[in-house]
């Protein structure tokens, strides 16, 4: 049976193709460019700062997108033609006229399906003297029809035919039909049709593919030139100890801002009237550095524009202001790079790649400078300035002999009718923005716990252990440090106070034998002690009896009774002794049960503790998975030039030594809680070693929270390999045995075949 193919001629099977083509595409598109609501922003704008700085931020942000209602208006409009053809088309194909009829010679012939053989004879007779070719009113067509219906009913082989294969003729060729319209294929159209594929395949494709590759092949992980983490790779591996404004150099120096790497830097001829004058106001760049590519003149403008920015000052032009905001906006995740770097070649040293170990304090200048880059400050000012409306003017007020505040959580802890007075310069909006600001600023908590993963015994740590520390990070806002609560738990104080004093007042002088009374309290307070104790006991014995009782034994001090009982009235000692037997089986059998219930009931917590570890270990490789989120909380930032959300690396260290133990983990989406875990060899050495769980933020100054923890690292267990026993079914046995069998066979027969 042959097979043909046939283009749509009629253009019905070719509308399926074009709905199923337009939802493939309308639906996505609906779901991923159709403009969502602004709730969630007029929540934040509700919350948002009321500070001049803020207001500028806002107002800039929103100059932007100039065209954004028009975008948006735009989009709407093209969705609604494209879900509008999607339904045109839908109709349309509900309502097509299949070409495909099943042969019926009955309706050809026009006669029932009951009719005879001169019924049907009749009938084409009459049907042939209209529609012979030869007549006037023939048709061609419709007269082989009407003659090859009339050969299916009358001919017994057609008849076969149309019952079996449904056609007089027989099986057909099998036809597939294409949902494309036949002018695709006509000799006119070829060259466009081919010109098209090429265009599409062979141009189009091939040189989007080959420009993404050619992008992306100079960047890492978070969008960072690699030529940047090569250019910190080598500082750090140059100074392992760094100051903070040897960051600041290196930083400056990022790829990010040269021209010949990055096309979105403009070059100026204007920067070179306006950076040096800048340079000239700021003290102590070290503009005359001559190591490479520090000295270079994007490294050098860069590096007075992050100056600019951590003093806070107005910069003289508006494309320097320009360039300020581009390059503030690139330093986060410049700096979470070079963080990674110093942590990669931390473990590269530790474990004996490379000689030189960066020093903990280099990554801790990195995190600093993030924090204080987004806040607008040097790392030696106060972090009271990071709260609007506060000035170095008002710092005075904050440390005096009475108070000494000194940061943003001793602020909120004060009182109210102090925290008042001592801001009574500042309007109440001003007052009410400040606590406003402070009370969605975040108090962060650590638990830490830590274990041997896959250990008997995962509590003790041997020497050279994989040791899991897991840190639970809870997050709340600063409002919970404010003494609402605390002013309400005073007032009521004072008044219960004030009305024993008022009690006090008001009762009687005491008598002398009152006086005695209270002399000898310390007796009275023995008495009143041993009472305390027989009341105890009393009870305690109440409850041992009733449990014995419920499990049915009977106290020995009721068996005594009844002892006491029976030799009044005269009853035998034979029975007291039965009673005494039974009492005690009894009691035998109720203890076998409790400690089989015991060990049924341990074996059940040990099997649930197992199997919600499991569960644990699931659902911490499902978040692996699902990757990370980058929506926490949002910064009060009115001096960087975009939204930033929070953002904590969580890292274990050894102060003492200044060392790095684990590389800093970047938490992105802290809410509320955040479990993360932090892995290390345990110290070669048995003793005891003092570790820190250190939470810095990298977009809020003096908001770091460490926790120091205590490793006993003991011996590690000399494990005999002589009397380590294998256990080995009974089948792998009879196995191994057949398989010796074998092999003893076939060199028996190979050496029978050499002595041959």
């Amino acid at each position: 049976m042959s097979t043909r193919f046939q283009y749509d001629e009629s253009g019905s099977t070719f509308f399926y193709f074009l709905l199923s083509f337009e939802a493939l595409v309308v639906i996505p598109c609906t779901y991923y460019f159709y403009p969502r609501s602004s709730g969630h922003e007029e929540k934040r704008d509700r919350t948002r700062c009321n500070c001049d700085h803020c207001r500028m931020k806002t107002c800039r942000l929103k100059s932007k997108e100039p065209w954004r209602k028009v975008k948006e208006r735009f989009i709407k409009f093209l969705l609604f033609i494209g879900w509008l053809a999607l339904a045109l088309t839908a109709y349309k194909v509900a309502h097509l006229q299949h070409d495909y009829v099943a042969y019926d010679p009955f309706e050809i012939l026009e006669i029932p399906a009951d009719a005879s053989v001169s019924e049907i004879k009749k009938a084409y007779r009459r049907l042939s003297l209209i529609h012979h070719p030869d007549k006037d009113t023939g048709d061609e067509k419709k007269f082989m029809m009407i003659a090859k219906a009339y050969a299916a009913l009358t001919d017994e082989e057609a008849r076969k035919n149309w019952q079996v294969y449904g056609n007089p003729d027989g099986p057909q060729a099998m036809s597939f039909g294409i949902a494309l319209p036949s002018w695709i294929v006509e000799k006119n159209n070829s060259v466009f049709v081919l010109g098209l594929y090429a265009l599409v395949f062979m141009v189009a494709l091939p040189v989007t593919v080959g420009i993404w590759w050619h992008r992306s092949v100079q960047f890492g992980g978070d969008q960072v030139l690699l030529a940047t983490t090569q250019l910190y790779l080598s500082f750090i591996y140059k100074t392992p100890h760094m100051i903070f404004k040897r960051v600041i150099m290196i930083l400056a120096a990022s790829v990010e801002f040269r021209r010949t790497y990055n096309s979105e830097i403009i070059e100026r001829p204007s920067d070179n009237i306006e950076v040096p004058l800048l340079i000239k106001e700021l003290p102590n760049l070290g503009e005359k550095n001559k190591e490479k590519p520090l000295c270079f003149s994007y490294s050098i403008k860069a590096r007075a524009l992050l100056h600019a920015h951590l003093y806070r000052m107005k910069l003289p032009s508006s494309n320097l202001e320009e360039d300020r905001m581009y390059i503030v906006k690139k330093c986060p995740t410049l700096l979470s790079e070079f963080v990674q770097c110093a942590a990669q070649m931390t473990m590269l040293a530790l474990a004996g790649r490379i000689s030189r170990i960066p020093n903990l304090d280099t990554i801790e200048n990195a995190m600093k400078l993030s924090a204080c880059i987004v806040q607008a400050l040097w790392d030696n000012k106060s972090p009271l300035l990071q709260l609007p409306h506060i000035t170095e003017d008002m710092l005075r007020h904050f440390c005096t002999r009475k108070r000494n505040i000194r940061s943003i959580k001793q602020l909120a802890c004060m009182k109210t009718d102090d925290r008042k007075n001592m801001l009574r310069n500042l309007s109440a909006d001003e007052y009410s923005n400040i606590m406003n600001v402070i009370g969605r600023m975040p108090i962060v908590d650590i638990e830490v716990k830590f274990e041997v993963e896959d250990d008997e015994d995962s509590c003790t740590i041997t020497a050279g252990a994989f040791v899991t520390v897991t840190a639970n990070l809870i997050r709340n806002n600063m409002s919970t440090l404010f003494d609402t609560v605390n002013d309400e738990t005073e007032l009521i104080e004072e008044k219960e106070e004030s009305q024993a004093n008022n009690e006090e007042t008001q009762k009687p002088k005491a008598k002398p034998t009152d006086k005695y009374r209270k002399k000898k309290g310390k007796g009275s307070s023995k008495l009143k002690k041993r009472a305390f104790t027989s009341s105890k006991a009393a009870a305690a014995a109440k409850k041992s009896e009733s449990s014995h009782l419920k499990n049915g034994v009977v106290p020995s001090s009721k068996v005594e009774e009844n002892d006491k009982g029976s030799d009044e009235s005269g009853a035998d000692s034979n029975d007291d002794e039965s009673i005494a037997s039974s009492v005690n089986s009894a009691s035998d059998e109720n203890n076998a049960d409790m400690s089989s219930s015991k060990k049924d009931k341990h074996d059940k917590e040990e099997d649930d503790e197992e199997w919600e570890k499991f569960q644990a270990k699931v659902s911490k490789r499902d978040k692996v998975l699902e990757g990370k989120s980058k929506k926490s909380h949002t910064v009060h930032c009115p001096f960087f030039p975009d939204e930033k959300e929070e953002f904590w690396w969580v890292y274990v260290c050894d102060r003492k030594r200044h060392a790095l133990i684990t590389a800093p983990y970047l938490v992105t989406n802290l809410v509320n809680k955040e479990e993360v875990e932090l892995k290390f060899t345990a110290p070669d050495k048995p003793g005891i070693y003092t570790y820190s769980v250190v939470m810095r933020s990298d977009s809020y100054i003096d908001f770091d929270v460490v926790k120091t923890f205590k490793l006993d690292v003991k011996e590690a267990k000399v494990i005999d390999l002589s009397k380590l026993q294998w256990d080995v079914s009974e089948e792998e046995e009879e196995k191994e045995e057949e398989e010796s069998a074998v092999e003893d066979s076939d060199l028996a027969t190979d050496e029978e075949l050499e002595v041959d």
